[in-house]
């Protein structure tokens, strides 16, 4: 599978959003590879009421209330998300919220993919039981070098570690050959941004990447 997260970039806000869904989808369609958009929570409606599937890049640990300014998860879920991203390396979280926030959502029905920099941080998400994990040096997050050719024997290792819960492999993957090889090393998929987002050609970078898989 591949995650595509949009995060805050223009190419992949509002109307460029639904652009950018319309080739995931066109994209997973003939690759049969499983691609899901991660989105800003103010783009989930507009991209769910066209039939996409969708996650939030973010919720935050709370329930109906007075919140203001913060994530509700039931208000995802109403909009049509169905599962969220935590814990990326531009938005981290304390391991006991993130312990909770997926608690939260395994009773809503909301499923999670944690991100996580270290396999000793990796240890401490699997006791909260979330569905995915991700693992992304964040030293490489948008960077050239991707953690398939800078650190392959760790991706191995992680997923020795991590046997309960898939393991997904983000941080500057880009090529064929970068997929290949976490997918090799155990991977059961990735999590991409700019090399997807920011390309030049969006539907020829996720084929490149998809390629992968085969």
């Amino acid at each position: 599978m591949i995650f595509v997260n949009f995060k805050t970039y223009q190419n992949g806000t509002g109307e460029a959003a639904l652009s950018l869904a319309k080739i995931c989808r066109q994209v997973e369609k003939e690759t049969t590879i499983k691609i899901i958009p991660v989105v800003q929570v103010a783009d989930i409606f507009c991209l769910t009421r066209e039939g996409f599937e969708v996650w939030t890049q973010h919720i935050d640990d709370i329930d109906f209330g007075p919140n203001t300014g913060q994530i509700l998860p039931q208000s995802v879920i109403a909009a049509g998300a169905k599962g969220t991203l935590l814990n990326h390396s531009e938005n981290k979280l304390p391991t006991q919220v993130i312990g909770s926030i997926v608690a939260r959502c395994s009773k809503l029905g909301l499923k999670t993919l944690v991100c996580t920099e270290s396999i000793e941080e990796a240890k401490e998400i699997i006791e909260f039981h979330p569905d995915l994990i991700a693992y992304e040096p964040p030293e490489l997050i948008g960077g050239n070098i991707s953690v398939s050719i800078a650190k392959p024997e760790i991706i191995r290792d992680f997923v020795n570690e991590i046997k309960e819960i898939p393991v997904l492999v983000g941080a500057g993957i880009q090529t064929t050959k970068d997929v290949q090889t976490a997918v090799k090393l155990g991977a059961v998929g990735i999590l991409v941004s700019s090399g997807v987002v920011l390309a030049e050609n969006q539907k020829e970078k996720l084929f490149e990447l998809a390629k992968g898989f085969k």
